[in-house]
This record gives structure tokens, sequence and C-alpha cells, in this order.
């Protein structure tokens, strides 16, 4: 069975950090792009970032921007979103999801390119 599994979601103080893990069940991530997006309450779920395959390129939101990078460890078949210097904005649900796209800078992230999401793990962001 294909499956992506989040998790690391919490409650972090602003300006604290968290590393959100997706990690593939039946699929190689190394093999795919993946992209993180998030969903706040009453909100549209909006494209948070993507990895490409070789060569690692990628996009952020410009919200997220100098505060939220991406790595892989394809020994392990997850891909990390590190996020840094929270804020209460960066409070939602968030997803990571395989794509059949391409990824790189100032190429648009679109959820309908992704084709298999995980569950989604909550972050929220408050004192």
């Amino acid at each position: 069975q294909l499956q992506l599994v989040e998790s690391g979601g919490g409650l972090v103080q602003p300006g604290g950090s968290l590393r959100l893990s997706c990690t593939g069940s039946g699929v190689l991530l190394d093999r795919h792009v993946v992209g993180w997006f998030r969903q706040a309450p009453g909100k549209e779920r909006e494209a948070v970032s993507c990895l490409g395959t070789s060569g690692g390129r990628t996009n952020f939101a410009d919200s997220v921007k100098g505060r939220f990078t991406l790595s892989r460890d394809n020994a392990k078949n997850t891909v990390y979103l590190q996020m840094d210097m929270l804020k209460p904005d960066d409070t939602a649900v968030y997803y990571c999801a395989r794509g059949s796209t391409f990824c790189g800078a100032s190429v648009p992230i679109w959820p309908i390119q992704y084709d298999l999401w995980g569950q989604g793990t909550q972050v929220t962001v408050s004192s």
C-alpha cells in the first residue's frame, strides 16, 4: 500500500523550531518531487515548499523563505521540513505529498499536481 506519513508536529513558542518528517511506505521518495502544504482553519490549502529529485531543486513560498529548509535522507526514505523562526501565522496542519511535476525556483506549486498525500500533522505556534 502506497502511503506517506508525516510526523514531528506539535506546540512551539514563537521563534522556535520544529522539524517535520515525511516518510514513504511503498513509494521511493527520492524518485519523486515531494511537496509540503499547509491548511489553517477556515483557509485554503497553500503550498509551502517542494523538493526535486536529483539535484535537490527547491522552491519555497515567500512567507517561509529564509526560515524553512528541506532535506532528504534516502536511506530512511524520508524528506524533512526544517522550520525555524516560527510565527503564529505558521499554525496549520502540514501535509506532504508526492508530485508528478517539476520543482524549481519560480515554478508554481499546484496541489493538483500531487497525487499521494499524507494524513497531516498539526503545528501550533503560540505563547
